[in-house]
């Protein structure tokens, strides 16, 4: 066995005292940059490891008025302004801010997208902040891991909120999509409906790769072949998308509906139905802003909460965000009672 790297061995190789050694290890300001880059380097070749919890706690100590480490919310999404205005996304980052200031860590924010931040420098201004690890919000197009994340993954723990990513997976928190769908039928069933229909924007059960879906149609086995309804995708113009969706009724005839959107609900009322006295509506990520909606809350603080807390058992732990097994964890949905469904049936 190879003897243990310590600090006086790095100190040797580089020409430096073991105290440098330990500031640049801990990014004090005390060294300068340059030197902190080439001890990194250094114990990075010499294959050192810095026992993390006892580093953190070790900081703590010396800083105990002021010290809080950082983790940063890096916001994969288009729209720089998603982390106040998206309908979802909020919700994520109100868990992460309580549960990482809960914890005594202070958040970082970057915006993946912006032109002037190129991987290599991301990458540098995380390692020169001291930065622990990061969080990932607003992956909403598709679910391939962005490729300008690598090197912050490769070198830091990471963890991804809301999807699974592909090439590669990294450790993700996210709602159990499969499972809310398949409540959200269950309940259906269980006020007395017998015709469930699932009117959904393709992209997005794309994003979650089927699960919404495949809930719904795993909810409909219990049913009789003729009410098992096939899933009406939404992935056209509005116009079309109605036009569309009218024909499905027709033909269809379902007693209720599950959907993302309000969408579904003005056109019903094109076509002279109204919720819940001649059909049931049920929203699949029940908002705060349409109390009035029954539907399954998807609990996203909850998300961002137990996403802080995985990340900081990887930085605990000394991991990074690429793994051979990344771990997964889903948050359990809830049924939300509303004005858009009743009960049709007596227990």
């Amino acid at each position: 066995m190879p003897p243990k790297v310590s600090m006086s061995t790095i100190a040797a190789e580089v020409g430096v005292s073991k105290a440098t050694v330990s500031l640049a290890l801990r990014n004090s300001p005390e060294v300068s940059t340059a030197m902190k880059e080439k001890i990194r380097e250094t114990a990075d070749r010499l294959g050192y490891q810095l026992n993390p919890a006892l580093g953190q706690l070790l900081s703590q100590i010396r800083n105990r008025d002021s010290y809080r480490a950082t983790i940063a919310l890096i916001n994969a999404h288009s729209d720089n302004n998603s982390l106040k205005r998206h309908p979802t996304i909020p919700e994520y980052v109100e868990g992460i801010n309580q549960r990482a200031d809960s914890l005594g860590y202070r958040l970082d924010y970057f915006w993946l997208n912006d032109p002037e931040l190129k991987a290599r420098r991301l990458k540098s201004i995380m390692l020169a902040r001291g930065i622990k690890g990061a969080l990932v919000v607003g992956l909403m197009n598709d679910c391939q891991f962005p490729e300008k994340l690598l090197p912050i993954a490769e070198a830091l723990p990471l963890v991804v909120t809301g999807v699974r990513t592909r090439n590669p997976t990294l450790p993700y928190v996210c709602v159990d999509h499969h499972g809310l769908a398949l409540q959200a039928v269950e309940n259906a069933l269980r006020l007395g409906y017998q015709r469930p229909g699932l009117v959904l924007d393709q992209k997005i059960d794309r994003l979650v790769e089927g699960r919404f879906s495949a809930g719904y149609l795993y909810g409909q086995m219990r049913l009789p072949e003729e009410s098992r309804l096939p899933p009406l995708y939404q992935n056209a113009g509005e116009e079309e998308d109605f036009a569309c969706f009218k024909v499905w009724m027709q033909e269809y005839r379902p007693d209720v509906i599950f959907t993302l959107y309000n969408d579904v609900s003005h056109w019903l009322q094109k076509l002279g139905m109204k919720a819940p006295d001649d059909i049931g509506l049920i929203q699949l990520e029940w908002r705060k802003n349409a109390p009035d909606w029954s539907g399954m809350r998807q609990h996203n603080d909850h998300t961002g909460e137990a996403a802080v807390d995985t990340l900081v058992g990887m930085v605990h732990r000394g991991e990074t965000g690429l793994q051979a097994e990344p771990r997964a964890l889903l948050i359990a949905p809830s049924w939300q009672s509303g004005k858009t469904t009743r009960k049709l049936v007596e227990a």
